[in-house]
């Protein structure tokens, strides 16, 4: 069993961990580092999804990095696209350099009177162990499972005589053409394949249990075009990032106030869409505005293929899985060759490794989060964990700078341990995501907690978090540091 030790070692090179890198590169750049990914390429989620038309759903003027201007004029862009995106920012930067593939964390050991961590790494595909050490340990695994999406245990699944897929291992050149295909689900996934798969498949069906709000958006950004015309990319950029940033807050907190209005606005925009050739009750939701992410729809090309009869939408409850297809709750058939099960993600964090301090076995999902990043009573730990209600990387970019800036801290100090500690009796612990989606609802039991009050409050309100990550002192009352650097240390 070799072992080596780092300053830092990032876990996850895709979107979070290659900008992770960049930060701690820019910001401390004597901290030597490995970033360890269990798989073989970098990318995360946009390397490992391959099915028909995968894409973003949000802009990637926020969905890109604050440091490196996204200059393809699609706003809303292809899987391929973002996953070179990625590549090339590692290997602008030299962070590929810093990748070791293959290597999965199982657990890891913090030890006060060192200062560091002990990971026990497994190779992914030779199943041999391996130990490295660090001084900081720094997640960016994202939020789900990777060798598995969820699906529910339908009735009947063996007697479909089809093939079943779940878009998360979605088979390499499937071949659909002239096939009836039905996808169940009506989240993001659902509404990107119905109209990519309607180009070859005799017909596409999405059934949903329920409706979700769907909103059209621009694919090209029409301010960005124009600016482009006077402007260099990197003033552009940034100018549509505000905007853009401005406006998806904006409308946020207005459908939180004001539910009743947006709601209204938004039936109103898809029933225009729909010209009524579909009916509205399949996209009427229950519930308000928010209360479970929207999807978006670049230039409607969902619509457009539900009103030229390529595609339907079917709101029902499963019975069971016949030979041919599904048998509803209704009664009614659907026939399919193919069943796509767009069911969800298996939500996990921390790659699913174990944790232990000082011999003992920590439970992160007792632990509260500090400032979405940190965990209480845990040391030189750091989660990214971006928003749910805009573009993942606004929080992973403002998380990693936070994150440095402790680092910095830490140094410039002499110590060599930090960690939020809770010393207010009036802090109750809530469930970390506040959103009514089926998949978050599923796995708030396998999430951290988060605080009724700042600074463990999760805020999701990226305006707030910029001005308190970036800007406020890192020493605030809770953040506690440590563990003086040895004589040894201090010699060498």
């Amino acid at each position: 069993m070799s072992s080596q030790h780092l300053d830092v070692i990032i876990v996850g090179a895709g979107l979070s961990g290659i900008g992770a890198a960049f930060h701690l590169q820019r910001d401390c750049p004597k901290k030597t580092y490995a970033i360890l990914e269990s798989r073989q390429a970098i990318g995360g989620t946009w390397d490992l999804f391959r099915y028909p038309g995968i894409r973003s759903d949000s802009d990637m003027y926020t969905l890109g990095y604050s440091f490196k201007p996204w200059t393809n004029p699609k706003a809303i862009a292809d899987g391929p696209s973002i996953r070179s995106y990625i590549q090339e920012t590692a290997r602008e930067n030299g962070i590929d350099r810093h990748i070791r593939y293959g290597k999965k964390i199982v657990s890891a050991a913090w030890s006060t009177p060192d200062a560091c961590w002990t990971l026990n790494i497994q190779n992914t595909a030779t199943g041999e162990t391996e130990q490295l050490t660090c001084n900081y340990l720094w997640m960016c695994t994202g939020y789900y499972k990777y060798d598995k999406g969820y699906t529910p245990d339908f009735p009947g699944r063996d007697t479909f005589k089809g093939q079943i897929i779940h878009p998360q291992h979605w088979p390499e050149n499937l071949d659909y053409a002239g096939k009836k295909v039905v996808i169940i689900g009506s989240g993001a996934t659902a509404v990107t394949l119905l109209p990519a798969m309607t180009d070859k498949a005799a017909h596409v069906t999405m059934l949903q249990r329920s409706p979700t709000y769907i909103v059209t958006i621009p694919e090209k950004d029409p301010i960005a075009t124009g600016l482009r015309r006077f402007l260099p990319e990197k003033a552009v950029y940034r100018i549509t990032r505000a905007k853009n940033v401005s406006l998806t807050l904006g409308f946020f907190n207005l459908a939180k106030k004001k539910p009743k209005p947006v709601r209204r606005l938004l039936l109103s925009l898809t029933r225009r869409q729909l010209e009524g050739k579909v009916d509205m009750k399949h996209f009427t939701p229950s519930y308000n505005p928010w209360d479970e992410r929207l999807c978006a729809v670049p230039d409607g090309d969902l619509f457009k293929v539900l009103r030229q009869g390529k595609g339907s939408v079917v709101t029902d409850h499963i019975d069971t899985f016949t030979e041919k297809g599904i048998k509803l709750k209704s009664g009614q058939e659907l026939e399919a060759d193919i069943i796509i099960t767009a069911t969800g993600l298996d939500l996990q964090i921390m790659g699913g490794a174990t944790f232990s301090v000082d011999g003992k076995p920590v439970n992160l999902t007792e632990r509260m989060n500090y400032k979405g990043i940190l965990f209480e009573g845990m040391p030189n730990l750091a989660m990214v964990f971006g928003y749910t209600n805009a573009s993942w990387t606004l929080k992973a970019d403002i998380s990693s700078e936070y994150v440095c800036r402790v680092l910095n801290q830490m140094d410039k100090r002499g110590l060599r341990q930090s960690m939020p500690v809770n010393k207010d009796p009036s802090v109750k612990q809530e469930a970390f995501v506040e959103m009514h989606s089926g998949y978050i609802q599923r796995a708030l039991a396998h999430l951290p907690k988060q605080g009724n009050k700042a600074p463990w409050k999760v805020y999701m309100n990226y305006m707030l978090d910029l001005g308190t990550l970036r800007y406020k002192p890192i020493d605030d009352g809770v953040m506690e540091f440590s563990n003086p650097v040895g004589k040894a240390q201090r010699a060498a």
